[in-house]
Formats: structure tokens, C-alpha cells, sequence
């Protein structure tokens, strides 16, 4: 009796486990970032983790970096404090992806696939990537240059916006409040809703600290707004936004105090898209245009430094067009055919700190920069499963750009799946980057007179004459 008891029991447990397995092989992750559809990420090449929204929230973190390190292997961030990491001189905030820096053009960072980053500079703002507006996040390992084109040299990090979550009419609403030591206070409210056909998600935020050394405060506000209408079964209309205003200061070294080092931040971003899905095929038209406004003063010296009497100025847009389509045309098959168009603009120059009239005297003339480029490009990315247990990709993109000129990226990976949990994948992809053209004003020795100069990735702050 004892034996028929223990026999049941272990065939009820395997059944169950074998129920389970079940369920979880039929749920697997599905990604958008390696392949611009819904797609199992073990049919990609690609290495991608995915973070989902109860992981970001979990520790109650204002910015989804710290999150994001934690979780995806070969990630690393650089902090600066309790809160906020700054730009320019002591800000932290740098993204090391397998080792390749998050600076201008290494790493690209995106929201909802649409790219992130200063017009002028190139490299993207650690404090505009805030946990209240993230669904999910999916980080890309690798290059992801024939999708996404420059700047996704060492990798992506997708931002994937919160929509309702709401699934029949109604509304939810959350609010949370902290606080903390060195005067630390964070607070979020956000609200989702489902009308018919209508939905929206709304969210504001707020955060500050003294952070642990006098003069290196932080203070970040700002909000996102994400509508949504599903226009038929297969096609919807989407228009997204977000915007976020941070304060910095900058200490300076222990050895070395700096005075008024402070920082005065505006970035934001737009979107607007048309998709459609059918099943077999599915695909979007978007637009959108990433801006910034930054004001900088680079403050002085504790002991000796006089204070500044103009203030660095910049001001950016990159703003695009985005059409891409995929399609299964036989069995096993998946092909997404794409086509983006980017315009950059930027502008760096000095203001009077007391008037805020522009200076035009010849030192800050030198050190002002101004940039406009406009890039095009197509791709195509084929993707086959052979067998239950083996894909191929490969996929082809020509990006032409205004300065730069043309240049093609190819890529080719495969997948094998030995055991139903777990996969070999390989993949060859050219990861590159255009140099971010900036015009600047020099002066030659020679001569005397101005001149104007392309000066390419360099930064012409400095110039002597």
C-alpha cells in the first residue's frame, strides 16, 4: 500500500512538472529590439536580456540604470551618488557595455526603438531614462548597426513605454512617496486608462538630495504622456512624450573644491505612430524628434578661482522618420524590409551670465560649434527556421549620410537549440558610427582673419591663437 502510495506520488509530481515545463516553453520572452517584431528571443542571434517592470520597480528606483546593471551580465555604470548623474565635468552616468563605452556613438539607448542621444555631442544623458515611463527594457549585446545604424556600435538598451494597463474600461492609479538620508526625497504618481477603443498612461515624478558632499545637489522633475487608439483590429494610432528638467552640481575633487560647478538640464521626446499587424505581416510608420537644452555654468576654483561671467549654452534636436514592414513569406520565415530618415541638429554657444545676451567676442566665438546633417537609410533582415532546433539570419543595411557619405553593414548569425531551455547562438555583425560634423570658428595665425572649419568628432573648445 505504502509502495502504490509513494508510485502515485511521484507519477502526480512528474505530471506536474512536465505541466509546468509545458507552460513555460509555450510563454517564452518575446522581444521587438533584434528584429523590429514580436519575436521568441530564442530565434535570435542576438544576445538580449529583457528587465520587466516589476524588476525596475522592485527597489524603487527613479532612473532604470541602476536596474538594469544589476540585471544584465557585462553591464556596468558608472554612480555618482544617492541621486543623478550630471554632465560635463564630474558627471558619472557612463554605460561600459562588454566592455565598450557608453560615450559618443559606442552605445546606443532608445525609446520604443527611436534613438537617444545629443545632436551636437552624440552620446546619451544618463538622468533622461526615468522608471516611470518604462514598461520593459531590452538590452542588445553586440552590434546592432543593420537595424538601428550609428551609435549602436557596442550594443542597444530599448526603452519599451508603458501603455494602459487596464484591460477593460476603467482606470488605475498609483502614487508612491520616499524619503531618505542627506535629504533625499523621491515621489511618482502615475495613472493608466482604457476607454472603448481609447487608452492612455500618465505619469509625473520627482526627486531630490544633497547628496553626501556640501555643493553636489541633485534635483530632477518631469513627466511622460502615451495615448493610444486602436483604430481596427489590425491597425492603431499611438502618440507618446515624454519630458525631464534636472539640476546638477558638481563639487569638484576633495584636493581641488569647486564653486557654482552647476548644471541646468532640459531633454525630452516625441513620437507619434501608425501600426498595423495582420498576423503574418506586421509593421509601423513612425515619426519623432529627440531635443535637448542645456545650460552650464563651469563654476571655479574654492581657493584662488574667480566666478564666472558666461555660461555654456547648447541646444539639439535629432528627429526622424521610421517605415519598416516584416512579413512571413513562406513557412518558418520572417523578413523585415526597412527604410529610416534622421535629420541632427545642434548648437553650442556663450551667454552673458548677468544679460543672457550671446557673447560674440572672438575667444567664445572659437569655442562655439554648430551642427546639421541629414542621413537616410535602408535594410533588410531575413530570418529562416530550418529545423525546430536551427535558424539562420542575415541582413544588409546602406546608411548614407549628408557628411559621412555611404556606408553598408552586413550581419549573419545562427541559433541552435539542443534542450528545449537553452540555445547556442553565433553571430557576425559590422557595428559602426558616423563622427558627429561640427563647424566651428578658428582663427589663422597667418592670416588673422576668421575662417570657418569642419572639425569632424573634436570638440573645438580651446582653440589658441
Amino acid at each position: 500500500m505504502k509502495k502504490a502510495i509513494f508510485l502515485a506520488t511521484v507519477a502526480l509530481a512528474a505530471a506536474t512538472a512536465q505541466a509546468q515545463t509545458s507552460d513555460s516553453l509555450a510563454l517564452q520572452e518575446v522581444v521587438v529590439t533584434g528584429s523590429r517584431n514580436a519575436v521568441d528571443v530564442r530565434h535570435l542571434p542576438m544576445t538580449i536580456t529583457v528587465i520587466q517592470r516589476e524588476a525596475l520597480t522592485k527597489e524603487h528606483q527613479t532612473s532604470i540604470l541602476p536596474t538594469v546593471m544589476q540585471q544584465v551580465p557585462g553591464l556596468f555604470i558608472t554612480s555618482r551618488s544617492m541621486m543623478g548623474y550630471g554632465v560635463s565635468t564630474g558627471a558619472a552616468g557612463g554605460i561600459n557595455l562588454r566592455g565598450i563605452s557608453g560615450g559618443t556613438g559606442q552605445l546606443m539607448v532608445l525609446i520604443d526603438g527611436h534613438p537617444q542621444y545629443q545632436g551636437i555631442y552624440g552620446h546619451p544623458l544618463s538622468d533622461s531614462y526615468q522608471t516611470m515611463m518604462a514598461e520593459r527594457v531590452e538590452v542588445l549585446r553586440g552590434p546592432a548597426s543593420v537595424l538601428y545604424g550609428s551609435n549602436a556600435m557596442g550594443g542597444v538598451i530599448n526603452i519599451v513605454t508603458r501603455g494602459s494597463s487596464v484591460r477593460r474600461c476603467g482606470t488605475a492609479t498609483n502614487a508612491t512617496v520616499g524619503v531618505g538620508s542627506y535629504g533625499t526625497l523621491q515621489a511618482e504618481a502615475s495613472n493608466q486608462l482604457r476607454s472603448g477603443k481609447f487608452s492612455s498612461s500618465i505619469g509625473a515624478q520627482y526627486g531630490r538630495t544633497d547628496n553626501h558632499r556640501p555643493h553636489m545637489g541633485f534635483e530632477q522633475y518631469g513627466g511622460f504622456l502615451k495615448l493610444g487608439y486602436d483604430i481596427n483590429e489590425n491597425w492603431s494610432a499611438s502618440l507618446s512624450g515624454n519630458v525631464t528638467h534636472w539640476n546638477a552640481s558638481n563639487p569638484g575633487t576633495t584636493t581641488q573644491l569647486k564653486l557654482e560647478n552647476d548644471q541646468y538640464i532640459t531633454r525630452g521626446e516625441v513620437s507619434v505612430a501608425l501600426t498595423n499587424n495582420y498576423g503574418w505581416t506586421s509593421g509601423a510608420l513612425s515619426a519623432y524628434s529627440n531635443f535637448g537644452r542645456h545650460k552650464i555654468n563651469d563654476g571655479y576654483n574654492a581657493e584662488g578661482g574667480k566666478p564666472q561671467t558666461d555660461l555654456f549654452r547648447s541646444k539639439d534636436a535629432v528627429s526622424g522618420i521610421s517605415l519598416y514592414q516584416s512579413a512571413q513569406l513562406f513557412a518558418g520565415n520572417r523578413t523585415t524590409v526597412g527604410v529610416d530618415y534622421q535629420h541632427l541638429y545642434g548648437r553650442a554657444y556663450y551667454t552673458n551670465r548677468e544679460t543672457d545676451e550671446e557673447v560674440t567676442t572672438p575667444q567664445r566665438l572659437m569655442q562655439s560649434c554648430n551642427s546639421r546633417a541629414n542621413g537616410i537609410a535602408g535594410y533588410v533582415d531575413f530570418r529562416q527556421d530550418l529545423t525546430d532546433w536551427l535558424t539562420i539570419d542575415a541582413g544588409v543595411r546602406y546608411d548614407y549620410h549628408s557628411i559621412a557619405g555611404g556606408e553598408w553593414i552586413p550581419q549573419t548569425g545562427v541559433v541552435v537549440r539542443p534542450i528545449a531551455t537553452g540555445e547556442v547562438k553565433a553571430m557576425v555583425s559590422k557595428g559602426f558610427r558616423r563622427a558627429n560634423p561640427r563647424r566651428c570658428f578658428s582663427i589663422s595665425r597667418q592670416t588673422k582673419t576668421w575662417i570657418l572649419s569642419a572639425c569632424g568628432t573634436t570638440n573645438c573648445r580651446g582653440v589658441t591663437v
